[in-house]
């Protein structure tokens, strides 16, 4: 039987939490859905996560959080990710750093699956590579089990399509976070790895990349530093659902998603 997963893109504010909300049991229902991931590292205010904002996910039927460059920017992540497991950070951030790169979750039905975390740094932070950083923790997270789940968060859709590349095989899919634009680059790359270059957003999308568009493109004008926030109006919500072998970790089957909400 193969193994269904819903990821959701970025989800920016509390207009992506409410469409999680009213959105998501529709969805496992119809794709009938083993487990869910999201990236919530924009969920609290457009930017970081907070202990209350990841309860409400939580609540709405995510199983497990993943997260990137913005994980830090509310105090309260950095306590709250050392105590929970069903939140992720990137796995290359140095040895040191609060809380955990992957997880491993089971489904209803006591299959395991594994999650990995990665951020890019082409135009970002100067983390550890990535994909040697991939290398160590799929070789160990594949001792538990075939289906390994990677988020990868980065800013160049090169760098994203060459981790693609690179793990062909050897990752169930890896689908990149962070750009908050859905690509229609959807495919099964031809070792059995289920590849997207960015899953999208789950947020108001009568903005610039879920913040109110008018602060966006008042800092392009004057370069001056503007508070951001979060835009309102248009809610949609991206995702994209896989389907994986369950004995091999092979990708069956990918399709996007795009639901207007309300």
């Amino acid at each position: 039987m193969p193994v269904k997963l819903l990821f959701i893109g970025d989800v920016v504010g509390k207009p992506g939490r409410q469409a999680l909300s009213s959105e998501l049991h529709r969805l496992v229902d119809r794709y009938m859905v083993d487990l869910v991931i999201a990236n919530g590292e924009n969920a609290a205010g457009g930017f970081g996560i907070t202990e209350e904002t990841a309860r409400d996910l939580f609540s709405c039927g995510i199983h497990l959080l993943t997260s990137g460059n913005h994980i830090w920017d509310k105090k309260d992540a950095l306590g709250y990710i050392r105590r929970e497991e069903k939140l992720v950070r990137p796995a290359n951030y140095p040895e040191g750093t609060p809380g955990q790169g992957s997880a491993v979750v089971k489904t209803a039905g006591g299959i395991k699956v594994a999650v990995l975390n990665l951020e890019g740094r082409v135009f970002m932070n100067n983390l550890d590579c990535p994909f040697r950083v991939a290398d160590r923790e799929i070789e160990r997270l594949k001792k538990e089990t075939p289906i390994v789940f990677v988020d990868f968060h980065a800013e160049a859709t090169s760098e994203k399509a060459a981790l693609g590349f690179y793990l062909d095989g050897r990752a169930s899919a890896v689908i990149g976070t962070h750009t908050h634009v859905q690509t229609a680059d959807e495919r099964i790359l031809p070792g059995g790895t289920a590849y997207m270059t960015d899953a999208g957003m789950c947020g108001a999308f009568d903005s610039v990349i879920g913040v109110r568009k008018e602060e966006a493109i008042g800092r392009f004008l004057t370069q001056l530093p503007t508070k951001f926030e979060v835009a309102k109006k248009d809610i949609r919500l991206n995702a994209v659902v896989i389907e994986v072998d369950e004995l091999s970790g092979k990708a069956i089957r990918i399709e996007r998603i795009a639901v207007l909400c309300g």
